[in-house]
């Protein structure tokens, strides 16, 4: 689909179509609607950034507990939205072996338990190795360094979750 169909959306409809773009956060794509005409996906994105870059940090940290641990319970499960089982399993992250499994499960707890919220990183630029080398050593950031580096890691996955859409020429009552 094109911007132009994109800005002629109803309400609902930009809801339903863009309400994943941040994990599990439908209220930013109703928060931006009314900001449209976009455009252009640069200037969408801006949009959802600045929406995103003027909440308080508990906003922010709220962003990030919506997304899942990777390769944990809703993976398993397959409780995870359409969007990150892809992006999970494209990482290789459903076909963990038993050690890789539980050795992820416990840099997953040590994480949250460090910053409060789950690791995020864009699962579809990496594969299983950077996920680890990538958590093993953002275990190591200080608090404010790690929000600024997991909220960048939303913001990949914002762009290639808007591209997707963008680049579909489905119907998008069907996305």
């Amino acid at each position: 689909m094109d911007i132009q169909l994109v800005n002629s959306m109803d309400f609902g409809e930009f809801v339903d179509v863009l309400g994943n773009i941040i994990e599990k956060c439908p209220l930013i794509a109703a928060a931006i609607w009314s900001h449209r005409p976009f455009m252009n996906l640069a200037d969408l994105e801006k949009h959802v950034f600045d929406f995103i870059d003027a909440l308080p940090q508990s906003g922010k940290e709220g962003i990030l507990r919506c997304h899942p641990d990777l390769a944990g319970r809703e993976l398993q499960q397959g409780t995870l939205t359409p969007e990150s089982q892809r992006e999970q399993r494209g990482a290789g992250l459903s076909n963990l072996g038993p050690e890789e499994r539980r050795r992820l499960g416990q840099l997953n707890c040590e994480y949250k338990a460090r910053f409060g919220f789950p690791f995020v990183i864009a699962a579809r630029l990496s594969d299983k190795a950077t996920v680890m080398r990538e958590l093993e050593r953002r275990l190591h950031n200080q608090p404010t360094q790690e929000l600024r580096a997991a909220l960048e890691e939303v913001r990949k996955i914002c762009h290639l979750r808007l591209e997707d859409i963008l680049r579909s020429r489905e119907d998008p009552a069907k996305l």
